[in-house]
């Protein structure tokens, strides 16, 4: 199933991507994709549903966080090979772990917008994993028992703040809309390997990141056991889990992004998203 959330912003309904790829509305039988709805029983009595017997969305309506009500937003740096050398940085032992506020979580399709004093904004395509079920010191084997399902996400993020600013990424990495979500969760049977995905992302149709995750270092279930043993993943948590090379801060001389510009992404089977810089 395609799970996805669409209205203005704080007033999202339910809803789900019937065969003909047009939105349903599925308000009637769930208050919201929360995360009490996210669970393997419940997302299997979902899957049953005949999704042609509920309303026909019309029209494009604007499409929201896939998730309502995440608790934990969890980022995993230098997860891949080329950008850990483009960064010129040695290939990580073990995930390097930061947190993005979930205040920066927005729709996929919302505009970016750059805070007053920004000066190096930049770019991140990157695979979210949602959780289903509570998850504590799980082993590799089971992770993805624990696995809702897939979705995309940009991890914009604002280089002179999180390098240049003592150092804590989470502070380049959480500003408001720098967290663009969706535009659907993809449950897990719809993505039989995680590890087989095509990646890219361009700015202004110039593409700058074109990779698949199986030049991940850490594995999306090895990311979620490790993340288990040091934290209790919840119901509805979003992790990402890295991007490729082709950002703005490796490029020479370093690209940043500034008004006007389009930032268009997609990751094969987890739609597309864009969005224009403000």
């Amino acid at each position: 199933m395609k799970l996805l959330r669409f209205g203005p912003e704080g007033q999202e309904k339910p809803g789900a991507i019937d065969a003909d790829g047009k939105i349903r509305d599925l308000s009637r039988l769930i208050p919201d994709w929360r995360p009490e709805f996210l669970t393997p029983d419940r997302l299997s009595a979902m899957n049953s549903v005949d999704l042609k017997e509920m309303p026909l969305v019309d029209g494009n309506p604007r499409i929201g966080v896939p998730v309502a009500g995440a608790r934990q937003f969890i980022a995993i740096g230098l997860n891949y090979r080329e950008h850990a050398k483009e960064a010129g940085l040695e290939i990580p032992k073990e995930p390097v772990v930061f947190m993005k506020a979930i205040t920066s979580m927005c729709g996929p399709n919302d505009n970016t917008v750059l805070p007053a004093d920004a000066i190096e904004g930049d770019w991140e395509v990157e695979l979210g994993v949602v959780i289903g079920s509570t998850a504590r010191r799980v082993p590799v084997n089971a992770a993805l028992d624990h696995v809702a399902g897939f979705c995309l996400a940009n991890d914009v993020s604002e280089r002179h703040w999180q390098i240049k600013r003592n150092g804590q990424w989470g502070k380049g990495k959480s500003f408001d809309t720098f967290g663009p979500v969706g535009p659907w969760l993809v449950t897990r049977d719809e993505i039989p390997n995680p590890q087989a995905l095509g990646m890219e992302l361009s700015v202004n149709g110039e593409i700058k990141q074109k990779s698949n995750t199986r030049d991940m270092i850490f594995s999306v279930v090895e990311i979620v056991s490790y993340l288990s043993q040091f934290m209790t993943l919840l119901p509805g948590d979003i992790v990402i889990t890295g991007t490729p090379a082709g950002v703005g801060l490796g490029m020479k001389p370093p690209q940043f992004l500034k008004k006007g510009d389009v930032v268009r992404l997609q990751i094969d089977g987890l739609g597309t998203q864009e969005q224009r810089v403000v």
